[in-house]
């Protein structure tokens, strides 16, 4: 072989191989929401409340298919069968968001109430909905401790300081001394919505929800979605201290329109249902609203723990 030819030789040797760049399809945000894993030290909690309308179950069945791609736990916040939560309401109930039934832990709200002392509601989801004569309880998911509390206040001897629930509460905050705590239940102390707006009958469990640092709170009763930013029983803005709250009555029910916004009101969307997911991290969460197929409205967001 002469110079010339072992000098090609090198060169072909010495040169990249290049190989085609891979193709990436196209992902909507949508996909993501519902695909994406989360990471390994998560948990994840996902729901709405104001659910299932055996007139119409159009909306339920929108995000119960959402919940069917989402893996976790399911919190159903109130309002889960209407319009009375009779046992016939919760056939319907069981036709959409029933088939997540298994990972759901449930909180009452006034509907489940139409009944008397919502039988139907205990009867339903038996032990998943705690004790039938209080329908408060808690437990932990991943690193968080979540508590779920009972609105229907007159049915259970109230919600004001030195009830039987606010006591409880208060014991099972100090027995579970954890950086993260979430609660939910179903009517909001602070709400822009229209039809019912802030309920402060259940401001003595905020107080002592604050009290104890907890982190998140997430309700239903008015039917939109809206977030506020971190704030105190008394509606002050604390990004320190104070608790972000979730309005999330987007379950399937219908829309309503909201007033005009409230104090630390950041977010407010009534035209589409969904599920909120909540990624719940060591010290930390994400937020997702995931809308029902066809339409775009979203929210997404993190924070820290106190």
């Amino acid at each position: 072989m002469n110079n010339r030819a072992a000098l090609a030789v090198l060169v072909v040797l010495a040169s990249p191989v290049l190989f085609p760049r891979p193709r990436v399809s196209a992902v909507s945000s949508a996909e993501l929401a519902v695909t994406a894993a989360p990471a390994e030290d998560a948990a994840v909690l996902v729901g709405a409340g104001d659910i299932a309308d055996c007139r119409d179950l159009a909306g339920a069945e929108a995000t119960a298919k959402l919940l069917e791609q989402v893996p976790g736990t399911v919190m159903a916040v109130g309002d889960l069968a209407y319009p009375d939560g009779t046992k016939e309401n919760f056939e319907c109930y069981d036709k959409t968001w029933g088939r997540v039934k298994s990972r759901t832990r449930p909180a009452p709200g006034n509907h489940e109430f139409h009944s008397a002392g919502a039988a139907y509601y205990f009867g339903y989801f038996g032990s998943a909905a705690g004790d039938p004569k209080q329908g408060y309880y808690s437990y932990e998911l991943g690193s968080w401790h979540i508590v779920v509390l009972n609105t229907e206040c007159e049915a259970i001897g109230g919600c004001n300081a030195g009830s039987q629930q606010e006591k409880w509460l208060r014991a099972d905050l100090a027995a579970h001394p954890v950086a993260c705590t979430l609660a939910y239940f179903h009517k909001p102390l602070f709400s822009s919505g229209g039809a019912h707006g802030d309920d402060l009958e259940i401001k003595p469990l905020w107080q002592a929800l604050y009290d104890a640092n907890a982190d998140v709170v997430v309700s239903g009763h008015d039917h939109d979605y809206e977030r506020f930013a971190p704030q105190t029983p008394d509606a002050a803005a604390d990004p320190k201290r104070g608790i972000r709250e979730f309005v999330a009555g987007t379950g399937g029910k219908n829309h309503r329109p909201f007033t005009a916004p409230h104090a630390n009101s950041e977010v407010r969307d009534a035209t589409a249902f969904g599920v909120l997911k909540l990624t719940l991290r060591s010290g930390a969460y994400d937020w997702q609203f995931i809308p029902e197929a066809g339409k775009t409205f979203a929210d997404s967001g993190s924070g820290s723990c106190h």
